[in-house]
């Protein structure tokens, strides 16, 4: 028999025996026991005795830890939740860079350095790609050489590009009539990272579409991020945006109208009309003036004496005798703004009329033109004041003379028709000055001819300079005779008649005293 095959019992026998009870003659028992019962097995196979002890009972930690299953469960468990603390420790990490070494700058677009800055951004983009594609130094950002200070260079060189952009169409219309389209191309919504002064600046432009204005617009933020070192580099970069829309509107008169309770410009500025174009009649101009600017000189003046800082004009006379020309021209001369109300706005109503007088744009004139058109309608609804198309008089007294009304603000009314406003309307307080601007006088007639056909800028021919003297002179003689300058009304001439008169020959004096004359032989005639 094979060394470690034998009977069952045999077996049995070995391994229940204790090496401490089994004797010799025991041994030789057993083995001449297993010979007799196996008689092919070799004299010389010696038994196995193994010494077999009791294990003991296994403890619940034993039988979890020999469970592969939820041994594999647990690191899992365990791999994933030190994910998690890895990734909470660098976003916390991140969070607290971004505090100590970062600086975030957020402008909303209702604030007015959203648009110039737009502005400025295009041209800085433009600029700073020219410069490098003809190795230009810029004026924001230093010259540095490639020979002492190489990673220096290239950082200055580089420029990052703007993959996503948004476009700002432009329409400007020029003196002849004709209109030119200049297209602004804008970083659109997203991230950008551009450059000013050597520092590297993240850009994000963000846009809530579920997040409205009345007129349908949608919020937009711009989110400026740079290094906390470059704090500085905000002011500065606002200041040239400032700067740079200032200079683009130098020179013009932005005219705001209102758009639900905010002024928004309306259309593009207009260019400043000098105020020495708008002739009026003898002193007229130049009360007013002197009358605004001692205004404007006089502020602490009013503050002393408990007076609201506030002024009122009112301009009356027929139509076309220049009364907006001359408050345009004004506002040029002041290097103030339009804000331009109708009061027959649909929607307008008493409060939101009260809160745009009070939140006008800096150094801007209110003008409220055709006061009495407004109010030709109203009806008395009830004890307490009227009521016109939308806004109620009584509200309009408020706003301009009210609890509520604002302050530092000057004002002006036109109208046709005197007669027709209210007396608690021209009041003192309300209107602190009233002036006719009536139809065209001598002294407003020579003025405007020797403007356009007179010798300011001295280059005609004494000749022909006493040749125009005549021509006017024969001008406002035919004028005369047809009794111009003595009635109102139609028998009058304005001043907007005779501009457009003057325009229409613009090359010719002869051909505007000969068409005076044959106007006068018509007129007579009929």
């Amino acid at each position: 028999m094979p060394f470690g095959i034998g009977s069952k019992n045999t077996v049995h026998a070995v391994d229940n025996a204790s090496p401490q009870s089994t004797s010799e003659s025991q041994l030789a028992a057993l083995t001449q026991t297993a010979q007799a019962q196996d008689p092919i097995a070799p004299s010389d196979i010696v038994p196995i005795v193994r010494d077999i002890k009791s294990e003991p009972p296994k403890s619940w930690k034993d039988n979890i830890a020999s469970n592969p299953l939820l041994t594999a469960g647990v690191g899992v468990v365990g791999f994933t939740a030190s994910l998690a603390v890895a990734r909470k420790s660098i976003m916390f990490l991140a969070d607290a860079v971004k505090r100590h070494y970062l600086i975030k700058l957020e402008i909303p677009i209702r604030d007015q350095s959203y648009a110039w800055f737009l502005q400025w951004i295009h041209q800085h983009q433009r600029n700073l790609a020219q410069a490098n594609r003809g190795g230009i130094a810029q004026a924001d950002a230093p010259h540095v050489s490639p020979f002492t200070s190489p990673i220096k260079y290239l950082f200055t060189r580089y420029t990052p590009r703007t993959h996503y952009l948004s476009v700002a169409t432009t329409l400007s219309q020029h003196e002849n009539g004709s209109i030119s389209t200049s297209f602004a191309l804008l970083p659109g919504i997203g991230n950008h990272i551009f450059r000013y002064k050597n520092a590297f600046i993240r850009m994000e432009r963000t846009r809530e579409l579920k997040n409205l204005d009345p007129q349908g617009i949608p919020w937009e933020t711009i989110s400026l991020t740079t290094l906390y070192a470059h704090r500085n580099i905000f002011t500065e970069l606002l200041s040239a945006a400032q700067e740079q829309a200032l200079k683009s509107q130098e020179g013009k008169t932005t005219i705001y109208t209102s758009w639900m309770t905010e002024w928004r410009a309306f259309g593009q500025p207009k260019t400043k009309r000098p105020l020495s174009s708008v002739i009026l009649d003898q002193g007229i101009k130049e009360k007013i003036v002197e009358d605004i600017n001692d205004f404007l000189g006089s502020g602490k003046w009013y503050q002393d004496r408990g007076i609201p800082y506030r002024r009122g004009y009112l301009l009356y006379g027929p139509p076309g005798s220049g009364k907006s020309s001359f408050i345009k021209a004004l506002a040029g001369d002041l290097n103030y703004d339009i804000c331009l109300v109708n009061l027959s706005e649909r929607g307008l109503t008493d409060d939101r009329l009260n809160h745009l007088l009070s939140n006008m744009p800096t150094r801007s004139i209110a003008l409220l033109e055709d006061v009495d058109a407004a109010f030709n309608n109203r009806k008395q609804k009830n004890e307490e004041g009227y009521s016109g198309a939308n806004v109620t008089f009584s509200g309009l007294l408020n706003a301009l003379d009210g609890v509520a009304s604002s302050e530092e603000r000057i004002l002006f009314l036109t109208t046709n028709y005197k007669e027709k406003l209210d007396e608690a309307l021209v009041r003192p307080g309300r209107v602190d000055m009233a002036v006719e601007i009536g139809l065209a006088t001598e002294w407003q007639v020579e003025r405007m001819f020797q403007r356009f056909y007179g010798d300011d800028e001295g280059e005609l021919e004494p000749e022909r300079k006493e040749r125009v003297n005549e021509l006017c002179r024969e001008f406002i003689e035919v004028l005369r005779a047809s009794g111009a300058f003595e009635g109102e009304g139609k028998s009058g001439i304005s001043t907007a008649e005779l501009q457009g008169l003057f325009v229409y020959h613009k090359h010719s004096p002869e051909d505007v005293v000969a068409t005076a004359k044959a106007m006068v032989q018509a007129k007579q005639s009929n």
